[in-house]
């Protein structure tokens, strides 16, 4: 029987949410060459898969964090599937900006929150864990109670584990980079050779090399 990660990662694969290309990697904005590349918006598009992740990160909240009360959504990856999230748990909606904005009234966070109330954070995905862990800075300087993250996808870098364990942030996915490529090999997508190179990309992304073609 399928768990939820294996079951998530197929629908990402099938939709073209996500795509590995070992032999023809990407170029990430930081400069990263990589041989994935994650869109998890794409899911919005689909309407009984954007119902899935939906009830995925509800059913994920109410499990791991029960005593949340308000849902809030890190820009702008994680505004649409944050707010379809909060509806359906009944609960207020607030949304993170990476940085204040420069006019009108200068927020960083959009919506009314609750000085004290216990927030819950709705990412798309975790990579470094940078911006997200950001939004949960703004959040608590804000003056509430963050209990915890969900996020569809994580690339399970350690570089992420070690700074949200550092932070203090529990964090929940759907789904991760282990179970995506272990459905690509299981249904064709990649070849079993291709494995080992998406492997070693995933320790040193940052210094990895593919071959003679990156």
């Amino acid at each position: 029987m399928s768990t939820i990660k294996e079951t998530f990662a197929s629908k990402l694969l099938e939709v073209k949410a996500v795509k590995l290309q070992p032999n023809e990697p990407f170029t990430w904005a930081s400069g990263w060459k990589s041989p994935i590349y994650t869109d998890n918006r794409k899911t919005l598009s689909f309407a009984n898969l954007r119902s899935f992740v939906k009830l995925e990160l509800c059913h994920a909240i109410q499990e791991h964090f029960p005593e949340a009360t308000c849902v809030s959504g890190v820009a702008t990856g994680a505004i649409a599937q944050g707010a379809l999230v909060a509806d359906q748990l009944g609960m207020p909606f607030s949304y993170v900006r990476p940085k204040p904005k420069d006019h009108g009234m200068g927020n960083q966070i959009e919506g009314e929150i609750e000085k004290g109330a216990k927030v819950v954070v709705v990412e798309d995905l975790i990579s470094t864990g940078g911006s997200s862990l950001k939004a949960v800075a703004a959040l608590r300087e804000y003056g509430v109670e963050v209990v915890g993250m969900v996020a569809s996808f994580t690339y399970g870098f350690p570089v992420a584990e070690q700074a949200f364990a550092e932070a203090g942030v529990k964090l929940v996915t759907l789904t991760d980079y282990e179970s995506v490529v272990k459905q690509a090999a299981a249904t064709g997508y990649i070849q079993e050779s291709d494995i080992e190179v998406l492997k070693e990309w995933r320790k040193d992304p940052a210094n990895w090399k593919s071959n003679e073609q990156v």
